[in-house]
């Protein structure tokens, strides 16, 4: 019996997109989408996380003809939510939006991984990327970070920096800073970005080096002032603000990333749905722009090339972390 005009017209459409034929079979008798799609932000709202899920959000919405449902499981610096992937079934209706704390740092910080961020996912496509912004109240008397580790210095047992959480890409960014000025700023961790931002600006802490998307709304509002930035050449956002490399301090280089990931054994051809409609998204100049806006850069890595930007960035990490002798348990 000949296919239904409306099938052969989605066979057709999937082909000429580039889905192999024994994938087309399988996409269109499992339908996928079917039904909303779930999007774990291991954050609380306000953060850099919430940012990236909340840009993309409408997109994908409109690419795979379903709801995009936002669902915050914050705790453990990125690691709950993650955790919760690594249970749920793998069949493309519940997805992570992934970063650098909970892909390439805090899995090592502990004696018994909570889950391989290598193995136990399958990644998608990687979003966006951001060098980091140190800074800290608009009265500190330091102008910039050199400035900076000269007051720590002076103050040492009292200076701290805040993070979003033990194992926390902003936890170990104070800990490479630490690491390189030979300073010993005291870790004073919050249950996300957001509270370490109210915290600092109320002047319980003394620095911050997160994304723009957390700082750069503070630091334009004149509430909180840059003292550096940690990529390789200065944010366009914030011109007047040194490089770290400018500063002498250049081992503080890094940059984080933001992906989209599911649990592992995700069917190939719900994988390349979401990863071309990922780009889809990623192509659009309003969705770049306002990745950019926030100092942060779209880099539409594909799965395979995610993948092995998250094993060396995680290489990386666990190098400093075993150089620290940093451990959470």
């Amino acid at each position: 019996m000949p296919l239904p005009m409306t099938r052969r017209r989605l066979l057709g459409a999937l082909s000429a997109a580039g889905f192999g034929l024994p994938h087309l079979a399988s996409l269109a008798q499992s339908g996928y989408p079917a039904r909303p799609v779930k999007l774990l932000v291991g954050f609380p709202p306000g953060g850099g996380i919430d940012f990236t899920a909340r840009t993309i959000q409408a997109g994908l919405e409109a690419a795979l003809g379903q709801p995009v449902v936002i669902e915050y499981k914050p705790g453990a610096g990125g690691v709950l939510a993650a955790t919760e992937l690594t249970r749920a079934t793998p069949d493309g209706y519940t997805l992570l939006v992934a970063n650098t704390g909970p892909f390439a740092i805090a899995p090592y910080l502990q004696s018994k991984m909570p889950y391989d961020p290598v193995k136990q996912f399958t990644y998608v496509g990687q979003i966006a990327e951001t060098g980091y912004i140190a800074a800290t109240r608009t009265d500190h008397p330091a102008r910039d970070l050199r400035q900076f580790v000269e007051w720590a210095k002076a103050n040492a047992g009292k200076a701290n920096f805040a993070s979003g959480g033990p194992g926390s890409s902003t936890h170990l960014n104070g800990e490479l800073f630490n690491s390189v000025a030979a300073i010993d700023l005291l870790h004073v961790p919050y249950k996300g970005s957001a509270p370490a931002v109210t915290d600092l600006i109320g002047g319980q802490t003394h620095l911050l080096i997160d994304a723009g998307t957390v700082l750069l709304p503070q630091i334009k509002g004149g509430r909180l002032k840059a003292l550096a930035v940690t990529g390789a050449k200065r944010d366009a956002n914030l011109p007047d603000v040194p490089t770290v490399r400018e500063l002498g301090l250049a081992g503080m280089e890094a940059s984080g990333f933001q992906g989209l990931v599911g649990p592992t054994g995700l069917p190939r051809e719900v994988v390349e749905r979401l990863a071309a409609d990922l780009r889809k998204v990623l192509a659009n100049a309003d969705i770049r722009a306002k990745f950019a806006g926030a100092g942060a850069e779209v880099q539409a890595r594909g799965p395979q090339e995610f993948a092995d930007y998250v094993k060396g960035e995680s290489e990386r990490w666990s190098a400093l972390i075993t150089r620290r002798g940093i451990k959470l348990d």
